[in-house]
């Protein structure tokens, strides 16, 4: 329900910039970046496109501030993962085991939250799936990623001559069957497919990785 005209005077400097931003997540989540426009936010929480536009200068702001939720929520998904299984006493498998969650974690934030996975990769100032628009080494799922991976050169399982992009490899690996499960001819996998695949391309990460 929008705020009624006296809601809308109580709206303090930056509460309506995070009902806006708040306003914008729910039109990608529904409908993608496609869907986050500055004027249909105002509308939602119930001010005038004026008001908006003081603290939004315009679209490209307003996505930006949806994408740093959505890359929030999805390494937050990623650490879901992390925290659902054991830890194993051998340090080798051990990172292993959160390599595979990690991808476990994104996958499974695509196929539950496909318009916020889709607007956490699209350009600010158009919606595209192109490139993250910033250094991906700020992002929380690539941090976790970059963290896993210096722990497999750390305990001897990744060698460091391999080391150099390997961040890239493994993520382009996993978020090309993200793409293929959201949009291609792996839509609607039943639930026992699902697992077998995302088990197996974790196996695949791991074994082009670690082995010559």
């Amino acid at each position: 329900m929008n705020p009624s005209r006296t809601d809308r005077s109580g709206y303090h400097h930056g509460d309506l910039a995070n009902a806006l931003t708040k306003a914008a997540t729910e039109l990608a989540r529904t409908g993608g970046p496609e869907a986050v426009v500055l004027r249909e936010a105002a509308r939602q929480v119930g001010v005038s496109a004026t008001a908006a536009y003081r603290h939004f200068a315009g679209h490209s702001e307003l996505i930006h501030a949806v994408k740093e939720y959505a890359l929030s929520r999805l390494g937050a998904a990623m650490q879901v993962e992390l925290a659902a299984t054991d830890p194993l006493p051998d340090p080798a498998e051990d990172a292993y085991r959160r390599l595979a969650a990690l991808g476990r974690g994104y996958l499974n934030f695509a196929v539950a939250e496909p318009g916020l996975f889709r607007t956490a990769f699209c350009h600010a100032d158009k919606p595209t799936f192109d490139s993250l628009d910033k250094d991906p080494n700020a992002t929380e799922p690539y941090r976790l990623l970059s963290a896993v991976l210096d722990d497999l050169v750390a305990v001897g399982s990744l060698d460091l001559d391999r080391r150099e992009y390997a961040e890239t490899m493994a993520w382009s690996t996993v978020h090309g069957l993200a793409l293929l499960m959201l949009e291609g001819p792996l839509q609607n996998l039943p639930q026992e497919v699902y697992d077998a695949v995302v088990n197996r391309l974790t196996a695949f990460v791991r074994d082009g990785l670690t082995t010559r």
